[in-house]
């Protein structure tokens, strides 16, 4: 690799990936921006920002387990199920994996076929479910959908040696079931978001091997299928650190929720660690409101035996791309059989799933593909509103290569949510009457957004 000589590739990355991070930290511009406005809050206040930046780190630290967590929303301003994940709706089904949410019906009459959706275990489903203005979730039910959410649980070392295949077949297999018996309906259309996309990408494998149709259609945020080039997420991924992380997972039976946090933080160390370190510790101010920072720090564990096969044989062998690369229940997943529609919907400045990389998805499966490409990140690109400053772009042709792909698109300045919705209309089929949680079918359990999102990993 230019630049660092005698050092193989992957070391050769991770020295210009840090090194990368620190320059970008104390650049003279980052200096100017910022050490003149601590300057001046020290002169002005006799240097009481630093005494309440000292209480603030000292808070944190007492907060913190074995790193610093920093804080960076104000942690009192929401409470899940009240100001943030408020939409309505009853749990209608539990196991020990996963709470199914069903959600109260906003229209008289809703699309025949439901939908399901699939959410990342790495963090809570209600980043899709935040504010109103913000919410997905409460937009997709306003459109007329019956809406199904996934809300897994917050493992702890009871759930060490549970797979990915366990993931699949108490999770999206499980939900299926459920869908039907509360709606009557045999057909789903499904989404799958970051992690949950990667989990429904298999499952449509799965189900496609076994003959099931049941999926009509699939919705992928954000989703890597094939994972030739993660990105900077790579520099936390070789043989060496696997082994490492699988050591510190065997003695506690999960990773802990901050190091999974930490990692991807690091990724964007201006925007999400040395921009608090400022505001937090120097400048002496209390972190604002900001729903999506809090959802963030709302981390999650992940069981030690799934945590490990998914790092294994997909970061880091890119197995789910081979055709019969990884069997689950038995069976051999291939991709190629995923003959049900596809809507892609990937995010410009993606520091996670890298989008010439989700990209690659439009090329693996058999059926009808769609790409949409978002602006903003991993998580702005996605919950982007009607009205919301992000545009998109689109093309209907997809050549192998990306950036072909882009050359060649639309910019549209508009939401991309209208656009899957149009999409999504074609596999709804009609409307019927409104349906309420569990039909009259289930009986409702509680009311969402469930007690499994309220389990907290601590910092």
């Amino acid at each position: 690799m230019r630049g660092v000589e005698g050092l193989d590739k992957k070391t050769a990355r991770k020295v210009n990936f840090y090194t990368r991070q620190f320059v970008d930290a104390i650049a003279p511009s980052n200096f100017i921006a910022t050490n003149p406005e601590v300057l001046k809050a020290t002169l002005e206040s006799g240097g009481r920002n630093l005494l309440n930046g000292l209480a603030n780190l000292l808070r944190d630290i007492d907060a913190s387990r074995r790193t610093l967590s920093i804080t960076m929303s104000d942690l009192d301003a929401f409470r899940v199920g009240e100001t943030i994940a408020a939409t309505l709706g009853k749990v209608v089904f539990q196991n020990e994996m996963m709470q199914l949410i069903q959600y109260s019906p906003l229209t008289d009459e809703v699309r025949r076929v439901p939908l399901l959706i699939v959410p990342p275990w790495i963090n809570k489903f209600y980043v899709l479910d935040l504010r109103p203005r913000n919410s997905f979730i409460r937009w997709a039910v306003a459109q007329g959908h019956t809406v199904f959410v996934i809300s897994w649980v917050n493992p702890d070392a009871r759930l060490a040696e549970k797979s990915f295949e366990d993931y699949m077949l108490q999770g999206p297999i499980a939900a299926l079931d459920v869908v039907k018996t509360a709606t009557g309906e045999r057909e789903t259309n499904l989404v799958g978001y970051c992690l949950g996309g990667t989990l429904l990408a298999a499952t449509l494998a799965y189900l496609a091997a076994k003959g099931d149709t049941r999926a009509v259609s699939a919705t992928f945020f954000a989703t890597l299928v094939d994972f030739t080039d993660v990105g900077d997420m790579a520099v936390f991924i070789d043989e060496e650190q696997l082994k490492e992380l699988e050591a510190r997972m065997r003695d506690r039976g999960y990773l802990e929720a901050h190091e999974m946090a930490m990692s991807f933080n690091m990724l964007r160390a201006n925007d999400l660690i040395w921009s608090f370190v400022v505001n937090n510790y120097l400048l002496g101010k209390e972190p604002l409101p900001f729903d999506v920072l809090y959802w963030n720090a709302d981390a999650t564990r992940m069981p030690a035996a799934m945590h490990s096969f998914y790092l294994r044989n997909m970061y880091h062998e890119n197995r789910l791309a081979m055709p019969g690369g990884i069997t689950l229940a038995g069976v051999p997943i291939d991709l190629r059989k995923v003959e049900v529609p596809s809507f892609f919907l990937s995010t410009r400045e993606d520091h996670i799933a890298p989008w010439r990389t989700t990209y690659g998805g439009t090329q693996l499966f058999s059926g009808p593909v769609t790409f949409v490409l978002a602006a903003s990140g991993h998580i702005a690109g996605v919950i982007s509103p009607p009205g919301s400053k992000y545009g998109h772009w689109q093309n209907p042709h997809h050549p192998t290569d990306p950036d072909e792909w882009f050359r060649t698109a639309t910019a549209d300045s508009g939401s991309w949510w209208p656009v899957w919705d149009q999409w999504v209309a074609g596999f709804s089929e009609g409307m019927v009457d409104a349906r309420e949680p569990g039909g009259g079918k289930l009986q409702p359990i509680e009311d969402a957004p469930g007690s499994y999102v309220r389990m907290r990993a601590g910092r």
